[in-house]
């Protein structure tokens, strides 16, 4: 099973992805845990360069960057995981493409589609959790980290709001399942292993 968590910047993604993992484990499942960009030597290169607030990256460029990580990511990890039966669960995919490069960006969504068509090869996740939060609640969250905001997270709220609402038409699909963000931790890690177990 193929299973990808999608949201904002702030939405939990993270926290929710290692809640699974470790839940997982406790269970005594085999899963892999990943994420994207990254998952490879050659994908956590791509995001270096990708998140690198130095840099003024154009949507389409964006697109055929993280294009390039999944493309490798899929190859080297994902297939391979899947061919041999073992549960993925990765923190982003495809979804990310779209709603950043397409409904945030600008970039054309049937053209951005073939790209990740391209890129999987026809891997499509058989789950995907979309962590949905308000923009302002997701901003305050990122606002109270120590570190230094990467070249995504320091975009303004207007592309923020794109880019959830993009989320939100994309999860009209039977694929995916909503999840509250603003639940606490547990309960909304309840709802997630919940999706997870009747899919």
């Amino acid at each position: 099973m193929f299973v990808v968590i999608e949201g904002i910047e702030g939405s939990g993604k993270s926290t929710l992805h290692k809640g699974l993992i470790e839940r997982l484990g406790i269970e005594g499942r085999d899963v892999v845990a990943t994420r994207e960009p990254g998952g490879t030597a050659a994908g956590d290169a791509i995001r270096s360069i990708f998140l690198d607030r130095t840099l003024t990256i154009e949507p389409l460029t964006e697109a055929f960057l993280v294009s390039a990580a999944r493309a490798q990511h899929v190859a080297e990890v994902i297939r391979p995981a899947l061919a041999e039966n073992r549960l993925v669960i990765c923190d982003r995919f495809t979804d990310s493409t779209l709603a950043y490069q397409g409904y945030g960006g600008g970039l054309e969504l049937a053209s951005l589609q073939r790209l990740c068509d391209e890129a999987t090869g026809g891997v499509q996740p058989d789950l995907v959790l979309l962590i949905d939060l308000p923009v302002e609640v997701a901003r305050a969250r990122i606002q109270e980290r120590s570190y230094v905001l990467d070249r995504v997270e320091s975009q303004d709220a207007a592309f923020h709001e794109r880019v959830r609402q993009g989320y939100l038409e994309l999860a009209k699909s039977a694929r995916h399942r909503v999840l509250d963000g603003t639940l606490p931790r547990e309960r909304l890690l309840e709802d997630a292993w919940n999706s997870i177990s009747t899919s």
